[in-house]
């Protein structure tokens, strides 16, 4: 059976459920201020527990989290520090670790509707030049419209290394597929695809929504015969609205069990999808029972 790669799990949860000074707006910035050895020590429990690619702690390094003084002030030195934090774990990994360099919404997630171009490039161009150094691949994340995505691509390719966007969709099982704007699957792919991605993917979002996602991804790419490869990452939340506040505490949480989660897992890898990983509240322990599937079966 074909291979797949393994990413770890949600960064900022772990953080908090850890004890890692944690606190909003700064989220998971806040242990690279107050206490980077935390931010290592979480990536460890991913590494150890067979995460094949972890992604750097730069989701919460943009003024949205740290607000405009901050983030004028250590905002590009954190930026830096969460990739260095990164590399420093999978340098001294006993087995081959990759570093995803995380482009995150630099207006929050979930909210397509607070998105602004102009200031956006500006802020995907300093994660870019920051994590540089540290890292192997790139991963756009939690891209929640067209807007996004055409306000990252001329950032992100500007670098050699391989490129894969991760959309957020809809957290409506009943209906196809969308971002979160209600722009289609199919016109996300297409862009992405015409920009040369590595892969597509489609984080923070419920997964029960992946599946039909994975076949709209796949079948696009198979008209195109494209390369690139499918990716999955779920949140472990209650499904989100339109006017979720970006950035509040009141996210509600459904508590996926690690084998309630493989049995998802299961299913995006017999639709083809061969990056799979977990978002905002998947621990290491639905990783280790990823990897321990994966050692068993593939």
């Amino acid at each position: 059976m074909p291979k797949f790669t393994l990413l770890d799990g949600g960064m900022g949860r772990e953080l908090k459920r850890s004890g890692a000074p944690f606190c909003h707006p700064y989220w998971s910035a806040q242990a690279l201020m107050e206490a980077p050895q935390t931010v290592m020590a979480t990536h460890q429990r991913f590494v150890d527990a067979g995460a094949e690619v972890i992604i750097t702690n730069s989701y919460a390094c943009v003024p949205f989290h740290l607000g405009e003084n901050l983030y004028n002030q250590r905002g590009s030195a954190l930026t830096r520090l969460a990739g260095k934090l990164a590399r420093e774990v999978a340098d001294s990994a006993s087995y081959n670790i990759k570093v995803a360099g995380s482009l995150p919404p630099p207006m929050g997630s979930y909210r397509p509707d607070l998105f602004d171009s102009a200031r956006a490039v500006e802020i995907y161009q300093m994660l870019l030049d920051e994590q540089a150094p540290y890292v192997d691949l790139w991963i756009a994340e939690t891209i929640a419209s067209l807007e996004e995505l055409r306000a990252i691509i001329p950032v992100v390719t500007q670098s050699a290394r391989p490129c894969h966007y991760a959309f957020t969709l809809s957290d409506n099982a009943e209906k196809d597929p969308q971002l979160r704007s209600g722009q289609s699957v199919e016109s996300a792919v297409a862009l992405a695809c015409a920009a040369g991605a590595a892969g597509i993917m489609f984080n923070c979002s419920v997964p029960e929504v992946m599946h039909k996602a994975i076949e709209k991804t796949l079948a696009y790419c198979q008209d195109e015969r494209s390369n690139i490869v499918v990716g999955v990452y779920a949140n472990n939340f209650a499904p989100i609205g339109k006017t979720h506040r970006a950035n509040s505490d009141d996210l509600a949480t459904r508590e996926l069990s690690p084998q309630e989660y493989l049995h998802y897992a299961k299913q995006w890898y017999a639709l083809g999808a061969r990056f799979i990983g977990g978002c905002c509240g998947i621990g290491p322990e639905h990783i280790k029972v990823l990897a321990d599937w994966k050692k068993s079966n593939i």
